[in-house]
């Protein structure tokens, strides 16, 4: 019997408290070439919920007896009895397994039985119809396999690999909030006798509601015929919201006639998707990121993402920051990237810190944070410039940088400028001088302004009207300006 410990959280109960076996049970049916149909079942089971007997000083382990049986009616067709063992390991984990019958064509009640080899008492039963049907002159395809994790393997040993692939069976058919894909694998056979031209191969997500089915995911394929098509394919499901769907996989003509199809119910859990949809109330703080932040790191996110804010939001952080409220900041900080990554908020914030402490060290600027400087502002707001120009030694001009973004989807504009300028001459002091951005600091003065030095060169006869420069070798910002 093959182990394989898997990915999900690592489960912590005290030894004394047990509870009801838990225990997820599948299977698919599939055909092998030139040979008969087979059964794979799919074990997962919950560590926790069986008893440990210590095997050293610091290992424990659990043991299942388990009896697998396919029927049809009083006769059994096939009959398995075999010892699961888990992984020894100091701390109790989920672990599963998979087991493969070969069976001719036909229609088997399966039956199986686990008991906790620690305590008989603690059982578990699991009863299904199976039908095997592969007729060689006929398309069919076997059934869906969701899977939980996949990765490629030249283990060919392991009978959790298939062409290549390490593939784990998705338990109880279910997403949780942190799965942002769905894989899955399926087979199509004999489609080069029946259909001998290339075809569509369907793939719809759909969901289930009030009795009614809505697609939400479509993908078409285009196939060429084979004896045997092994798919493995992936889906978007980020956005989904949550709720029951149904997978169909389809194989159709070139006209879209359907001439053979699988299908598969799953269940979707995305509770932050939807930001009208957010309940803080129901969430336990402690279990996210957030509650690792000290209150000086928890400053300092906030702080940092105010460029990125929605306008609504700042004063209300302000207020938070001022009042040193720390739970109201955590609960904002959560929410915030809960919407902007349902799957993972704390990804989607740890991202955005790396960029935010990189730009602090880069645009610091005497007791202020970088990116509370207006350059470091306008690049966590808008992003990295296309192209930066920095002057240092302009005469009648402190130094100055121009920002330009060819393409600004924000606004919708193209060739976006920011210009930047160092009137106090301090150190990296740089503060907004003009941009053409919707929204931003509009300054018809500009040039005036950074050529203050040279006030006997304004371009006109009105002082004070006026607003440009007069032209010269050594003046680049207008041209620079022009030219993009």
């Amino acid at each position: 019997m093959n182990i394989r410990i898997l990915f999900f959280t690592v489960l912590f109960f005290n030894a004394l408290t047990m509870k009801a076996m838990e225990a997820s049970l599948s299977y698919a049916g599939f055909k092998s070439p030139g040979q008969s149909s087979y059964v794979e079942v799919y074990f997962f089971i919950t560590g926790g919920s069986l008893k440990y007997q210590v095997i050293d000083d610091s290992l424990q382990q659990a043991s299942l007896d388990v009896l697998v049986m396919f029927k049809q009616g009083e006769t059994i067709a096939h009959y398995d009895k075999f010892i699961l063992n888990s992984p020894a390991e100091v701390k109790r984990i989920n672990f599963s397994g998979i087991q493969r019958y070969a069976l001719p064509d036909g229609t088997y009640d399966l039956e199986i039985l686990m008991t906790d080899l620690n305590d008989a008492k603690n059982i578990k039963k699991y009863n299904s119809k199976v039908t095997l049907d592969f007729p060689e002159d006929e398309l069919k395809q076997s059934d869906i396999q969701l899977l939980a994790s996949v990765e490629k393997s030249e283990d060919a040993s392991n009978p959790f690999v298939k062409n290549g692939f390490f593939m784990e069976s998705l338990p109880g058919n279910f997403y949780t909030r942190q799965s942002g894909t769905l894989w899955f694998y399926n087979e199509i056979y004999h489609s080069d006798k029946v259909i001998g031209e290339d075809f569509i191969l369907s793939c719809t997500v759909s969901r289930m509601e009030d009795g009614k089915e809505k697609t939400e995911i479509l993908v078409n394929k285009r196939k060429h015929p084979e004896d045997i098509i092994p798919l493995l394919m992936q889906m978007d499901i980020s956005k989904l919201r949550s709720g029951n769907y149904m997978l169909r996989v389809e194989v159709r003509d070139r006209d879209k006639g359907l001439l053979s199809q699988r299908s598969l119910p799953f269940q979707r859990s995305n509770p932050f998707l939807d930001a009208q949809d957010i309940s803080l109330e129901n969430i336990n703080l402690e279990d996210e990121f957030v509650s690792e932040l000290t209150d000086e790191q928890l400053r300092y996110s906030l702080l940092a993402m105010t460029p990125i804010l929605p306008d609504n939001d700042v004063e209300v952080v302000n207020l938070m920051l001022r009042d040193k409220n720390q739970q109201a900041q955590r609960m904002y900080l959560f929410s915030f990237w809960a919407k902007k990554n349902p799957i993972n908020p704390k990804l989607a914030y740890g991202d955005y810190i790396k960029v935010a402490a990189a730009v602090d060290k880069t645009f610091r600027s005497g007791f202020r944070f970088g990116f509370e400087t207006d350059r470091g502002y306008t690049y966590l707001k808008y992003g990295q410039p296309n192209d930066i120009v920095r002057e240092e030694t302009e005469q009648s001009a402190p130094p100055y940088e121009i920002w330009s973004y060819y393409e600004f989807p924000k606004t919708g504009q193209r060739n976006v400028h920011f210009l930047f300028y160092n009137p106090s001459l301090a150190a990296e002091d740089f503060i907004i001088l003009h941009s053409n951005a919707i929204g931003e600091y509009n300054n018809p003065n500009w040039e005036r302004d950074l050529y203050r030095d040279a006030p006997t060169q304004i371009e006109g006869d009105d002082y004070f009207g006026d607003t440009g420069v007069q032209e010269n070798i050594n003046r680049k910002a207008k041209k620079i300006l022009e030219d993009y």
